[in-house]
């Protein structure tokens, strides 16, 4: 019994020593002053470098979000670009502090990989492109049987089209290629009559075309990427503050708490939005947290709420002009829900 109870509190020690050496995260940043954040090398609308070398899109705002958060300021992040095959490295390893780069949410990296995934910010799914020029007349992806298909070689992409046609009673011809840009330049010169990657993807991808108007994203989604923010396992309170982060920008959102009224809406007689602003002398959300009681007025301050920054970086206002459908609010028939900050 004594060696049982022994091996019990051994495993508990280890355990607790484990949690605390990983649950600095905050401490860390603050000391160094800035947040370093995982973002993709080039993809427009979420994470890019503008011709100023200045970063933008959703994935880059989210970070920003959360440095204001933090420090009051949404400047104080620095990006580190990451390709898909180094991206959990970085973040396992702690040469980044979070990693927002357009990643599905997966039970095996939310479990092998030891990631926390901190919500969706955007609900993705695989689709296809076509030049309605070469194929005048289609407008679904059922009408694509005996097309050619450029993808990715080695991806679940590959797999999904494999399934999908097969599932479909529908044959095609995969044109294969071992990196993103050969894919995107074999379509740009009529080597295959569609391409499939993440839907997200197809807008961005139809930017760099010679002739991005004459290609058309067709309207079926064939497979679920649930794309949002993660962290390391192990520290919950870091956890916390980017996972309410997230919830933040969508609570303020549904308030119509926006970059332009946020400092006017500090002093509504909502009870619920003056909690959310901080305005209220009780209020104790912000310090919970290891943060300033007005963390949220931060943030809107820095990025605006999470329509403002999808409809700035992929929405209709955007170069890639995405609707909002089901990243819209639940109270708009979409799936971004917010969960109550009180």
């Amino acid at each position: 019994m004594k060696k049982f109870v022994t091996g019990i509190l051994g495993s508990a020690a280890l355990a607790l020593s484990a949690s605390a050496a990983s649950a600095a995260t905050l401490d860390d940043v603050k000391a160094k002053g800035f947040l370093q954040c995982g973002v993709n090398t080039s993809l427009a609308g979420f994470s890019a470098p503008n011709d100023k070398g200045e970063w933008t899109g959703l994935d880059v705002d989210f970070c920003r979000a959360v440095a204001a958060a933090i420090f009051g300021d949404g400047e104080k992040v620095k990006f580190t670009a990451l390709s898909a095959k180094d991206r959990f490295t970085a973040l396992q390893s702690g040469e980044i502090d979070i990693l927002s780069r357009n990643t599905t949410w997966t039970i095996n990296r939310d479990t092998a990989l030891g990631l926390n995934f901190a919500g969706v910010t955007y609900y993705d799914g695989q689709g296809f492109m076509i030049n309605a020029k070469k194929l005048p007349g289609v407008n679904s992806a059922l009408q694509l049987s005996g097309a050619s298909v450029c993808v990715q070689a080695g991806t679940t992409t590959e797999l999904n089209l494999a399934d999908y046609f097969s599932a479909n009673n529908m044959e095609y011809n995969p044109v294969v290629f071992e990196k993103f840009e050969e894919t995107n330049a074999a379509y740009d010169a009529g080597r295959c009559d569609a391409y499939t990657t993440d839907q997200s993807g197809l807008y961005a991808v139809r930017l760099q075309m010679s002739s991005p108007d004459d290609h058309v994203v067709l309207p079926e989604i064939i497979s679920k990427e649930p794309l949002g923010p993660s962290v390391r396992q192990g520290d919950d309170q870091w956890f916390d503050i980017v996972k309410w982060t997230y919830f933040a920008l969508l609570n303020a959102e549904e308030a119509g708490i926006t970059q332009a009224n946020v400092d006017e809406m500090k002093n509504s007689t909502s009870p619920d939005i003056r909690r959310l602003l901080g305005s209220e002398s009780e209020t104790k959300i912000g310090t919970d947290l290891g943060l300033s009681n007005d963390w949220v007025v931060n943030i809107i301050k820095a990025t605006g709420n999470y329509g403002e920054i999808f409809e700035r970086n992929v929405g209709t206002g955007s170069p890639l002009k995405i609707a909002r459908g089901v990243n819209a609010l639940w109270t708009k028939g979409g799936l971004q829900y917010g969960m109550p900050i009180r």
